[in-house]
C-alpha cells in the first residue's frame, strides 16, 4: 500500500493533492510539527535519512523529495495522467516549470528574509521569476498549456501554503498568477487534499 507521510503545513501537501487528483488508493499518515521551533517530530525525521518532507513508503520503498515522489507515483500509478510526453508541443514547458519550482523559485523566496547585497540580488531574481510566471500564465490555463499536470502540483505549494513562512508576499502585481490560484482553488482534489492533510489551515489563494 502506498503511504503518504504528511507533515502538517509542509510541501508534502503536494503528494496528498497528487493522490487525490489521480484518485488512487493510499494511506495518509499525519504528523504535527513540534510546538517549540515548528520542527518536524522525531518520528517523521526517522522516516528517511534526509529528515525532510515529503516522504512516501510503498512496500519496501521509502522515497523523499517532491519531484522524485511525483515522478514515481505518476509513473507507477498514473497511467499517463498528469504528465506530458516528449511528443507533445508542451513537453518543454512541462519540464521547465516542474523543475523551476524547487530549483529556482523556492530558493529565491527563502532569501527574501535575508539581508545584504546577496539577499537584494536574490530578491530581484524572485520578482523576475514571478514576472515570468505571470507572463506565461497570461496565455496558458496551466503550466503545460490546457492540461493540468504535476508541474502545477509542484508550484502550488510555494504560491499558497509556503507563503505563510515568508515575509508578506504581495501578489497584487501579478493578476495572472492570482487567476491561476483561483483555478487551483476550484479543483475538488485540491480542496479534498487540504481538508484531509491540513484541516482548518487557510488556503492562501489570493
Amino acid at each position: 500500500m502506498l503511504t503518504v507521510h504528511h507533515l502538517g503545513k509542509s510541501q508534502s501537501e503536494r503528494i496528498v493533492w497528487l493522490c487525490e487528483e489521480l484518485g488512487i488508493p493510499y494511506e495518509l499518515k499525519l504528523y504535527q510539527r513540534e510546538a517549540v521551533g515548528n520542527a518536524a517530530p522525531v518520528d517523521y525525521k526517522a522516516l528517511h535519512w534526509s529528515g525532510t518532507a515529503p516522504v512516501i513508503t510503498d512496500g519496501d520503498i521509502t522515497l523523499a523529495e517532491s519531484g522524485a515522489i511525483i515522478d514515481y507515483i505518476v509513473g507507477r500509478y498514473g497511467n499517463g495522467r498528469l504528465t506530458v510526453g516528449p511528443d507533445s508541443p508542451e513537453f518543454a514547458d512541462y519540464l521547465f516549470w516542474f523543475h523551476f519550482v524547487n530549483g529556482s523559485l523556492v530558493p529565491s523566496l527563502l532569501m527574501l528574509a535575508a539581508e545584504g547585497n546577496l539577499a537584494a540580488f536574490i530578491g530581484r531574481r524572485a520578482h523576475r521569476s514571478f514576472e515570468a510566471l505571470d507572463a506565461h500564465l497570461a496565455d496558458h490555463t496551466w503550466l503545460a498549456g490546457d492540461t493540468f499536470t504535476g508541474a502545477d502540483i509542484m508550484i502550488g505549494y510555494p504560491l499558497t501554503t509556503r507563503r505563510q513562512f515568508f515575509l508578506p508576499l504581495d501578489l497584487s502585481p501579478y493578476p495572472n498568477i492570482r487567476a491561476y490560484l483561483k483555478r487551483i482553488g476550484e479543483r475538488p482534489a485540491y480542496l479534498r487534499a487540504r481538508e484531509k492533510g491540513d484541516p482548518g489551515i487557510p488556503l492562501h489563494l489570493e
